[in-house]
């Protein structure tokens, strides 16, 4: 099969009806089942949406995950992978008055970013911060989007509380010890990280405590540096694996956030454990959520991130920018972890 290839809602080109490309995935697998190949040519934006000429998408774990089949755009959605993208404004649909061809903006998608063009609902799209370039904004809206949403949204996190973010070298793991540095500045900010290297680059980004995972008991580490207090909101991209143990470090009235399941699907829930805390466990996923809902969100974020990030106090991490033609390349490096920050793929537009 081709996945992507006949889906003209968000595949990609310039000019309707001119030369349209996008990575299409011949049967789930490896990376090597990927190609950079040409593709049925887009529709024209839909009332509400605007199509944008992609200058380049960002890797994410859902990437990784849809391409091996076990993680299915929502419906409705491309079945191209890339779920955000820099770009300029190639068309408006009907409705639009925000945004106007040429525009440099970048996008939170469903789906589509790994392609000449896409569509994309107007709610979803953000302008290109000050002082970061139009290719460094690829690698923005999905960081952004689900640390405002999770940290600052349904965890509620306060000035001078305690934040223990997993995987703090990954791309959302960047942005979120930046954002709670800027925005919550009397907070403590606990990270693990798999490195040495990368235990001295979360420090570098913000991070009190950086904890390696491969040597060191994440809940020892929390509790002694709180003083036996705990972590008030902890964001987790492991799930099952950390569950029980982000349940002996959270602190009374502490909320776990789940966002990733790198560790597995299940886990055992002490709940008397989290009784006696008072605790929350939530788990919620960004990609799914109605257009409405993800508008909402993106709102948020240009109102209350970005003047962060236009000061400087929140920059894009970018480990490296690889042509979208070696996308199995980049999609490699970050199964092997090697990465700090985000590897986006630049697209050469014809």
């Amino acid at each position: 099969m081709i996945v992507g290839a006949g889906r003209t809602r968000c595949a990609g080109g310039r000019g309707y009806g001119g030369l349209v490309r996008a990575v299409t995935v011949a049967s789930f697998g490896a990376p090597e089942v990927m190609s950079w190949a040409e593709v049925d040519d887009l529709a024209p934006p839909g009332p509400g949406e605007i199509a944008i000429d992609v200058v380049a998408s960002a890797v994410n774990r859902a990437d990784l995950l849809q391409r091996q089949g076990f993680y299915p755009p929502p419906p409705g959605a491309s079945a191209v992978l890339g779920m955000e993208c820099s770009g300029r404004v190639a068309a408006v649909g009907a409705g639009v008055t925000a945004w106007q061809p040429g525009d440099e903006v970048c996008a939170l998608l469903a789906g589509g970013g790994y392609a000449t063009r896409v569509n994309v609902p107007a709610g979803h799209v953000l302008p290109v911060p000050a002082g970061v370039s139009l290719l460094e904004a690829a690698g923005l809206p999905e960081a952004a989007a689900t640390v405002h949403s999770t940290v600052f949204g349904v965890a509620d996190l306060r000035d001078g509380e305690v934040f223990l973010v997993h995987g703090g070298a990954s791309g959302i793991g960047t942005f979120a010890i930046q954002a709670v540095r800027a925005l919550r500045p009397s907070s403590t900010i606990a990270t693990t990280a798999g490195s040495p290297a990368k235990l001295v680059r979360v420090r570098e980004l913000g991070a009190d405590l950086a904890i390696s995972y491969r040597d060191e008991d994440f809940v020892d580490r929390v509790r002694e540096a709180t003083g036996g207090r705990g972590a008030d909101v902890i964001l987790d991209n492991m799930g099952g694996a950390y569950l029980a143990r982000n349940v002996e470090a959270l602190a009374v009235e502490g909320r776990i956030v789940v966002i990733g399941l790198q560790g597995g699907r299940k886990g055992e829930l002490n709940l008397a454990a989290l009784l006696a805390k008072r605790g929350s466990v939530h788990a919620l996923s960004l990609r799914a959520r109605p257009d409405e809902r993800k508008a909402a969100i993106v709102a948020d974020v240009r109102e209350r991130i970005w003047p962060a990030v236009e000061a400087g106090a929140i920059r894009p991490v970018i480990d490296q920018v690889v042509p979208i033609e070696k996308v199995a390349d980049a999609h490699r490096h970050v199964e092997e972890l090697g990465h700090v920050g985000k590897v986006l793929l630049a697209v050469d537009t014809p």
